[in-house]
């Protein structure tokens, strides 16, 4: 690879590229699905190359290619050049010459690469197993996945910038139904580590199992407007909706409701709002960003005030700050994007259990749905089918569904009275995210 970067970066100079860069990526994905104790699917992938971007008076041109050869370097140089006449923007156009710090994070787990994937299968057939096991009721275990990703990348420029990581992770997502008479429903369950032995089957069963049987004989309930106890798992699936606005890209495209509110409050003084790319069992942590920007963990919400928006090199540029190490390429194919590494609202110290035991009247929302077509990321505002409990007196008293929960997420984050302590994430997409339980004054429930 060093080789194949001198010989690329001499041929651009050739070509009259004055600044140039490589990005190198390789991903591997093992992926099975266990249904009855059979495998049910069964998946390895690995896929990688390489990206050149170089700047030719003024402007930035790119190009990619899976082969990494001495053929590859004329292509990827008279791809890039040919590419400038079709880039119309009028952003000027950098490659970074590196960040003064690095910290040097440990992502990569020998013991995690060790492990056969005859062993994970294994292990996903106990937690299958288990999940019956525990009650008759659980009719199908509807989703029992496992995966683990490793991923290797580096990126080198004109500049001096070289910076390589490597990393990988595995997950379990378990989801099951529970029947009794004609009332069917589902919880689902989500362990991500990079520990395999940190796996516990009986564990992971009993807790998806124990809440998808609490869902049983539920009903709807009248409408009006109720304290909310945002669930941690429903309470991160919203966050990683609105994660959007907080794209210092978006703010500058007037496609968030977060333009010019910096040092203003957003939210209750209880939120506050971290990105920490450095978070041991995070899916997207990092030391470096796809632009090689150091990354560092950052308060985006501090008690209630907007401290940053999150950059990447040319967002930064036009705000005349610094990039706050979130410029995002999903492959090496991919342009510059800007988004979360690891995004969650800090927990606070109330249990799960104290803050129901604090409430009179109250509805739990465990499980939000629509997310796509019920959220207007730009906005704020959602309506979302959901499930949850009543609680009276401090007490679960049963089990609801067949209503929808309405309001402003921006709104929502001012009235959040009680942060819980028990922080869960959702399944990574653009970027991990997550939240404990939200104890909210007041949202709009519609159901009978």
């Amino acid at each position: 690879m060093l080789t194949f970067k001198e010989n690329l970066f001499v041929k651009g100079a050739e070509l009259g590229f004055s600044d140039m860069e490589l990005y190198f990526q390789k991903n591997g994905k093992f992926s099975t699905k266990i249904f009855k104790g059979d495998v049910d699917s069964y998946n390895i992938a690995i896929d990688g190359g390489v990206s050149f971007r170089g700047i030719f008076e003024g402007k930035m041109g790119y190009a990619y290619t899976e082969k990494i050869d001495e053929e590859s370097i004329s292509f990827l140089v008279k791809e890039a050049k040919e590419n400038l006449a079709m880039i119309d923007s009028e952003d000027p156009e950098v490659i970074f010459a590196g960040s003064e710090h690095y910290d040097e994070l440990d992502l990569y787990s020998e013991e995690l690469a060790s492990v056969s994937n005859e062993d994970k299968i294994e292990l996903l057939k106990k937690v299958e197993a288990e999940c019956f096991a525990l009650s008759e009721k659980i009719s199908s275990v509807n989703y029992c996945l496992l995966e683990s990703h490793d991923s290797e990348k580096m990126i080198a420029n004109t500049k001096g910038l070289e910076k390589r990581e490597k990393g990988n992770v595995v997950y379990i997502f378990v989801s099951v139904v529970a029947k009794e008479g004609e009332d069917i429903k589902s919880a689902s369950k989500l362990v991500l580590t990079r520990d395999f032995s940190a796996f516990d089957p009986k564990a992971i069963a009993k807790e998806v199992v124990e809440e998808a049987l609490s869902t049983l004989g539920a009903t709807s309930i009248k409408s009006g407007d109720y304290p909310v106890i945002l669930k941690n798992k429903a309470a991160a699936s919203l966050l990683q909706v609105f994660s959007t606005a907080f794209s210092a890209d978006n703010v500058q495209k007037g496609k968030s409701r977060l333009a010019n509110k910096l040092e203003e409050a957003i939210g209750n003084s209880l939120i506050t709002i971290v990105d920490d790319p450095f978070k041991e069992d995070g899916f997207m942590s990092r030391s470096f960003d796809s632009e090689g920007v150091a990354t560092k963990r950052l308060n985006v919400v501090e008690h209630g005030v907007l401290k940053t928006y999150l950059h990447n090199l040319k967002t930064a540029a036009k705000d005349n700050v610094a990039s706050t190490g979130h410029g995002t390429k999903g492959s090496y194919k991919g342009t510059i994007t800007v988004a979360p590494s690891n995004l969650f609202i800090e927990p606070g110290e109330k249990s799960y259990d104290e803050m129901i035991a604090g409430e009179e009247e109250a509805v739990i929302i465990t499980d939000l749905q629509g997310l796509h077509s019920g959220a207007n990321a730009i906005s704020g505002d959602f309506s979302l089918a959901a499930n949850g409990y009543l609680v009276k007196g401090g007490k679960i008293e049963r089990p609801i569904n067949q209503i929808t929960v309405a309001g402003n997420f921006f709104t929502m984050l001012e009235e959040v009275e009680v942060v819980g302590g028990d922080l869960k994430f959702a399944l990574p997409a653009g970027g991990y995210v997550g939240s404990p339980s939200l104890k909210v004054k007041s949202l709009a429930v519609a159901g009978e």
